[in-house]
């Protein structure tokens, strides 16, 4: 193979392996890909060289390990050659004033793999061309880098992580010069530069002079510095932090975010939180948990439930191994611990962030230019508040890369953005990092829970005080799994032909009927004067949202990342009803009702959630 000669019997794939061992100079996967060659291995060799990653607006994510198809120095050399070449494209001043690169402590020894290394050979690339880099000397949580974009005023920026993905898994994740991630058609642009550059240059290999190059700066110092002053606008009950008796655990799940935490809670004056001591050190290993995403709720959270029944402490906050994403968990009275969704915590730091907004703000008129923007598949509870207090709601499609974007244009237009969220855990507390951020988050949660305590409160009940004035809103998501692109289709493609017409969407479902459909896949909204939808679509991914005459709302999509289609409902009360067991039983109801009639499981052999 090595002198030319074919072993595979498969031209494309012969061409492939020979152009990789031509190019990698990483001895680990290089000697892999050798050895797959040597045992004739050809179903591994498929699997790592027949389809390059793709380069999406969330960059990319995938395992590490050699080939086309995976995370490795050659990867990331040519994913930051082509992004290099279209930054030079787009920008005549980018050696003027170059970009910023993070990462987090993932590592894949089989394969020589590492963050740390991988963001390394992109300072090379970038070098190599006389572009300046800030390269940080250590991990930082993932709004770091958005955060220097903006406070720099670079060209662009790349974390490389995988967030809160599997132990194998890295990920090189993109920021334009605005501090929101990209949209369409910058990935496609990027994707195509990376295609004709796929050759390393010279120099690309050479992390070593890349370090010494006077081209190289390190953020660290100075932007932990900015950060921690910049969050604290969003302090303003220094004197009952000073003084909270309250205590709260903190656990990063083996990622980066423990000594940043405990530096925006020092920021806040409020007292350190106890480190789940097992897990407060980064560790690519993740050795305590499956998956290492606070999202998936309890399995992530029992060394934390433990450590907060030694120390008498009733809260317990997690990041997700790049912080930038926030789980709370609070003590019941009966002594069981509730894990809050993510739509309870939008809503709790919603109304945090508005009243906290309008204690410092006596001008009546202010309110007009204020607004708060949730993703389409988040809990609406933000638009019942924003209706009651006069302040603007708007909603995105689903990521923070479409409200960071958004909100960088209402920044723009001189506008206020107080809050964002999405339902995955996401919150955007401040506008100084336009994405999520589970550090700021924590700090301002950690001050409300201090507030709150003054009152003789908790978050439970302040949750069941925000509903009562503001109408409940009770959700229920959950997804099945399907690796049948066919039968997806089938199934979205027999709800927009339901009576045997094109666009001719369902008008009930079992006992309950409809009174909107909007099919972002197709452009289609029936709540529109022309039946066309505001928001942006794409053919490439499914997504229907129908809204129900009870007051319920039923989003169906697609994933992106992984083979699910995810359902997220969400029943909309008005102020005053608040026969919570009634509403729930109405809400669970109209979930049998779309799995039944909508999904169909048994037919399409769907399998349900893993419980």
């Amino acid at each position: 193979m090595e002198n030319g000669s074919s072993s595979t019997g498969d031209t494309k794939l012969d061409q492939a392996v020979r152009q990789w061992l031509q190019y990698d100079k990483n001895l680990k996967t290089a000697s892999m890909v050798r050895d797959m060659v040597k045992e004739g291995a050809v179903e591994a060799l498929k699997k790592c060289f027949s389809s390059r990653m793709e380069f999406g607006t969330a960059g990319l994510r995938a395992a590490m390990g050699p080939g086309i198809s995976c995370m490795n120095d050659l990867t990331i050399i040519q994913t930051t050659q082509g992004f290099c070449r279209y930054l030079e494209e787009n920008f005549g001043n980018l050696k003027e004033r170059g970009v910023v690169i993070g990462y987090d402590a993932r590592a894949h020894p089989p394969s020589g793999g590492s963050s740390k290394r991988f963001s390394s050979l992109a300072a090379a690339v970038f070098i190599s061309r006389g572009v300046p880099v800030h390269l940080f000397s250590d991990i930082t949580p993932t709004p770091f880098v958005p955060f220097t974009v903006s406070h720099l005023g670079l060209c662009a920026g790349i974390m490389v992580t995988a967030s809160h993905n599997p132990k194998q898994d890295n990920g090189y994740k993109v920021y334009w010069e605005n501090g929101a991630q990209i949209v369409s058609p910058h990935d496609k642009g990027i994707a195509t530069a990376i295609e004709e550059n796929l050759e390393p240059w010279p120099e690309s290999w050479n992390i070593e002079e890349a370090l010494k190059s006077p081209l190289l700066k390190d953020p660290y110092q100075d932007i932990h510095a900015q950060y921690f002053k910049a969050i604290q606008k969003h302090c303003h009950h220094r004197d009952i932090n000073k003084s909270s008796e309250v205590k709260i655990v903190h656990t990063s799940v083996h990622g980066v975010g423990h000594a940043f935490v405990q530096s925006a809670f020092k920021a806040f004056d409020l007292h350190p939180p106890y480190a789940v001591e097992e897990q407060k050190d980064p560790d690519p290993e993740f050795p305590t948990v499956k998956y290492p995403n606070p999202e998936e709720g309890e399995g992530v959270l029992t060394l934390s439930f433990a450590l907060a029944e030694r120390e008498g402490a009733a809260f317990v906050l997690a990041n997700d191994p790049d912080a930038d994403r926030l789980a709370i968990a609070e003590k019941q009275q009966s002594g069981q611990w509730r894990v809050f969704s993510g739509n309870e915590l939008g809503a709790l730091l919603g109304w945090w962030m508005f009243r906290c907004w309008k204690q410092q703000n006596s001008d009546k008129d202010a309110v007009k230019s204020l607004y708060m923007l949730s993703s389409t598949v988040s809990s609406k509870i933000l638009r019942a508040i924003a209706l009651k207090e006069g302040f603007h709601f708007e909603e995105t499609l689903t990521g923070f890369k479409w409200m960071g974007n958004r909100a960088r244009d209402l920044l723009d237009q001189g506008k206020t953005v107080l809050f964002a969220f999405e339902e995955a855990i996401g919150y955007m507390c401040s506008p100084s990092v336009l994405d999520k951020d589970g550090v700021s988050a924590a700090a301002i949660a950690g001050e409300m829970i201090s507030y709150l305590a003054t009152k003789k409160t908790i978050l439970s009940q302040q949750l069941t005080a925000i509903y009562d004035e503001y109408g409940y809103h009770i959700s229920k998501n959950s997804y099945f799994i399907c690796h049948d692109q066919d039968v997806i289709r089938s199934l979205f493609e027999r709800l927009r032909n339901y009576s045997g017409q094109k666009d001719s969407y369902p008008t009930e479902c079992g006992r309950f009927s409809i009174s909107a459909v909007r099919d972002l896949t197709t452009g289609y909204d029936s709540n529109q004067p022309n039946n066309k939808a505001v928001l942006p679509t794409s053919s490439s991914s499914q997504m229907i949202t129908f809204t129900f005459s009870n007051g319920g709302v039923a989003t169906m999509r697609t994933s992106g990342t992984e083979p699910k289609i995810k359902y997220y409902t969400e029943l909309c009360a008005a102020p005053g009803n608040s026969d919570v067991t009634q509403l729930k039983k109405e809400l669970d109801d109209l979930v049998d009702a779309i799995v039944e009639n909508f999904f169909e499981p048994e037919k399409n052999k769907l399998q349900p959630k893993p419980e």
